[in-house]
């Protein structure tokens, strides 16, 4: 059901990682961490610990690559052992599966293990687990002024009480769980819930789909069924310049900085980037 009133409003389906939040630097340390459990007799050591801030840093080069949480615990092992950053980005989706294999990994399993070891550190040390996170500068504006006037949603693979507790405590705002969409358990596409939200709002006189991974739009542009949905790729995500080259080639997708995001959005235009 649609709520009374709401026949006017647009709808937007926001991504979090890359569009809102800038995660990497947490998210790589709370897969050293998991590692450490998984594998103690590789990163509970002197050698591990020093490469700590190299690692993160290699994390941050390969991000764009992700596109679930747990796949972090693989890669820093992988950086560790010594694969490429630069190979890791252009066979990433094929290493995956190799080293889950090699390793004996389990899908499930390390869901758990990520979600569970953010857990943790959240419980004992929130303001330790939030300080390497931060919201990109203007987007929180820009967030807060969707939701004042359009039916906003975020579509995220983050899992969803990590994204709340994100936007409540480092942007200050109170962001409805139940307009959380996490792919992370449920593996459910993002297309799936675009088409299911465009249900829900049937009368919305357009809809908009925000992300920073070119994948994820290529794949809703093709699709017939998702063709009224306005696609922009944000340039201060996780994509390189390519992807921002193949996204201005592609009709179907527009690329925006962030004043370009918040004149769409319709907040101040005075904050900067």
């Amino acid at each position: 059901m649609v709520a009374a009133g709401s026949a006017a409003k647009e709808l937007w389906a926001l991504d979090f990682d890359g569009v809102t939040c800038d995660s990497v630097g947490e998210s790589s340390l709370s897969a050293f961490k998991a590692a450490a459990k998984l594998w103690p007799e590789v990163f509970q050591t002197p050698e591990a610990e020093a490469r700590k801030e190299e690692l993160v840093e290699k994390m941050r080069v390969v991000r764009p690559v992700v596109e679930t949480g747990y796949e972090n615990i693989v890669q820093i092992r992988c950086l560790l052992e010594g694969v490429d950053p630069t190979d890791m980005l252009q066979r990433w989706h094929d290493m995956l599966p190799e080293y889950m294999q090699r390793w004996q990994l389990d899908r499930v399993e390390l869901v758990h293990l990520f979600g569970s070891t953010r857990d943790e550190w959240m419980a004992a040390d929130l303001e330790g687990w939030l300080a390497p996170n931060r919201i990109y500068p203007g987007v929180a504006e820009a967030v807060r002024a969707l939701m004042q006037q359009h039916e906003v949603y975020i579509v995220t693979t983050k899992q969803a009480r990590f994204t709340e507790a994100i936007l409540r405590q480092m942007a200050g705002i109170s962001f409805p769980p139940d307009r959380i969409f996490s792919q992370t358990v449920s593996g459910q596409p993002k297309s799936e819930v675009l088409e299911m939200l465009a249900a829900r709002h049937p009368h919305a006189p357009s809809l908009h789909f925000v992300e920073d991974k070119m994948s994820t739009l290529e794949k809703v542009a093709k699709l017939p069924s998702l063709e009224q949905y306005h696609l922009y790729l944000v340039d201060w995500g996780y994509n390189t310049q390519q992807e921002r080259r193949r996204a201005a080639a592609n009709e179907r997708i527009a690329v925006v900085d962030i004043q370009q995001f918040m004149r769409l959005a319709g907040a101040a235009e005075s904050a900067t980037a």
